[in-house]
């Protein structure tokens, strides 16, 4: 397949593009800077500029594809600017403007299947229950967008071509800032996740995060699908994992009303929430490297402490 990515430099997408690269499909990938272009460019794919709200632009660039895939957003930079309402005014542009522009140049170009990632931590508080697909949804002010990038999938849909929701658990990998704030925060022995310590999380990795992705190019059915690793585990059991592979003691965690004071962020981070990813599962063949984050976490601290050169441990006081 031709296949036009968006975010293609993002977490994922730079995960995702050897992957269709590698499966033989042509890859068409946006990027702003003359830099990532010329890596991406290095891997085989051939890079572009484009505006993703300038319609015409847009519209010729899409032209000829079989299927685009929209991982395009704009998170804040930081942990803290992630807590201010205004940081995520451009997010919301791109999934409420830049979603519904790249669907009517799919549409117009002949596309037969789009793409859009979403959010699972939509999702309402279901305590101790498994959540669906067909569970119900209660974005924060800083999500609600994602409702317009999914409405706009389902427009695809109703021309008769397959659009395909995936709504993404919380992200971690090793080029994640979060993550090197949580890390940084256990080891000083406090993990700063708001809500119950009984309350479910569920993640996923990047790297399975870029395989759901192309599971989905294969899926038959139009909709929505969970993309969440296999076993969600509860707040206090998430940090003391991270905290286990890090060699360090089970670190505190705040009062649960704490997310009352981290606005829309910690509003959704207090939410419990065991989510399922049976659909993708059943319906895409798609399994996650990771079953949950213990073992994950254990992969991205070895990455944070890669093993030294022989010789170099001593020298630098290092195990």
């Amino acid at each position: 397949m031709r296949i036009f990515v968006t975010g293609a430099t993002g977490v994922v997408g730079r995960r995702l593009v050897p992957l269709l690269l590698s499966a033989g499909h042509a890859v068409t990938a946006v990027a702003r800077s003359q830099e990532k272009r010329a890596a991406l460019e290095r891997q085989g794919a051939a890079a572009v500029v484009v505006d993703l709200l300038a319609a015409g632009a847009v519209r010729r660039a899409v032209a000829g594809h079989d299927a685009v895939v929209n991982l395009a957003t704009h998170i804040p930079p930081s942990t803290l600017r992630m807590l201010l309402p205004g940081a995520w005014r451009e997010n919301d542009r791109i999934r409420r403007f830049a979603s519904a522009i790249l669907v009517d140049a799919a549409i117009a170009g002949g596309a037969s299947r789009f793409v859009q990632e979403s959010f699972a931590p939509i999702y309402d508080d279901q305590g101790e229950a498994w959540i669906d697909e067909r569970s119900s949804v209660r974005p924060a002010r800083n999500t609600r967008s994602i409702l317009d990038a999914e409405r706009s999938a389902a427009r695809f849909s109703e021309t008769g071509r397959v659009g395909v929701v995936l709504r993404f658990a919380g992200f971690y990998g090793l080029d994640a800032f979060h993550v090197h704030d949580l890390a940084r925060a256990v080891q000083k022995g406090f993990a700063p996740l708001p809500g119950s310590s009984d309350a479910f999380i569920s993640a996923v990795s990047h790297d399975d995060a870029a395989t759901a992705v192309v599971a989905a190019l294969s899926a038959a059915s139009a909709g929505v699908y969970n993309v969440a690793d296999d076993e969600p585990l509860r707040h206090r059991a998430y940090v003391d994992a991270l905290a286990d592979a890090l060699g360090v003691p089970s670190p505190r965690l705040p009062p649960s009303w704490l997310g009352r004071f981290m606005g829309s962020p910690g509003e959704l981070l207090s939410r419990s929430q065991r989510i399922s990813n049976g659909k993708l599962r059943g319906e895409c063949g798609w399994t996650p490297r990771y079953p949950s984050v213990r073992e994950g976490w254990r992969a991205v601290v070895a990455e944070l402490r890669p093993t030294p050169p022989a010789g170099k441990a001593a020298a630098h006081g290092t195990a």
